[in-house]
């Protein structure tokens, strides 16, 4: 079986596959990993052994990382831990992808990994990948694989906490779709703006992407993932919602390098 990890900002989120099948998936805060390797490698233990899966049964371990102050502790965790090198979707590895951008090595692991997975799901189609997480991540991928890369802007956690933190009178809320868009109390007027502002952005930033590469919008593909994806599930907007695409993606992706090795 193979352990994928999704290194983020906020969380690191898990995945076993047993051949070509997620069986299990569990999460940890990112802020927790900074310790020490054992308590990262004792967690991954235990997180498995309560969902009934013996860690000698993991035979490889896959990551893409976004958190560069944690890889060292999390590569000594997997080696003490499963005594397994893990696999690292890094800059050099290969993806099947044509990089179009002026600084490939910045681009975040995650993202090609997402790219990655949606170009299995979709293949020969323009697409538009976008990630609802820490931050809020467009990407498009041409039909023939080139990767040009597309838009970042503030997560709607972040916006609020953001917001929150800069006005005394503004408190945190709970990040709803309000039934309506005309706040009556200062709760609700949050609620409206945060909600309906991120989804006029994902809507702008939508169009102005498929017009700018060019081709009709019912020639894209959108593909949404990310904790936040199924919030802005409306009409039109996305063409399906993958929760676990970046873990796919990591499986494509330490699949594709170990036949490299062979």
């Amino acid at each position: 079986m193979l352990l994928t990890l999704d290194v983020g900002n906020s969380h690191i989120h898990a995945g076993v596959f047993n051949q070509d099948e997620l069986v299990l998936q569990f999460r940890y805060t990112t802020a927790s990993a900074h310790g020490s390797s054992d308590q990262i490698g004792i967690f991954l233990r235990q997180a498995l052994h309560e969902n009934k899966i013996n860690s000698k049964t993991i035979t490889g371990v896959a990551v893409a990382s976004v958190v560069p102050a944690i890889n060292y502790s999390l590569r000594s965790a997997v080696l003490k831990y499963f005594d397994l090198e893990p696999f690292f979707l890094q800059p050099g590895v290969k993806t099947g992808l044509k990089m179009q951008v002026a600084t490939p090595k910045e681009v975040g692991a995650d993202r090609i990994a997402g790219c990655i997975a949606a170009v299995q799901l979709f293949p020969n189609t323009d697409i538009l990948v976008i990630d609802l997480g820490t931050a809020t991540v467009f990407d498009v991928v041409r039909k023939d694989k080139t990767y040009l890369s597309g838009a970042i802007l503030p997560g709607v956690r972040v916006s609020l906490d953001a917001l929150s933190a800069s006005a005394a009178q503004l408190s945190s809320v709970s990040i709803v779709k309000p039934q309506i868009v005309i706040g009556k109390d200062t709760d609700t007027n949050l609620q409206s703006g945060i909600y309906y502002g991120h989804l006029g952005a994902l809507k702008e930033l939508k169009s102005a992407m498929i017009n700018e590469i060019n081709v009709e919008a019912n020639e894209v593909v959108t593909i949404a993932t990310g904790g936040f994806s199924q919030l802005f599930n409306v009409k039109g907007l996305f063409d399906m919602i993958v929760p676990d695409l970046v873990l796919q993606g990591i499986k494509i992706a330490f699949d594709k390098n170990k036949i490299q090795e062979k």
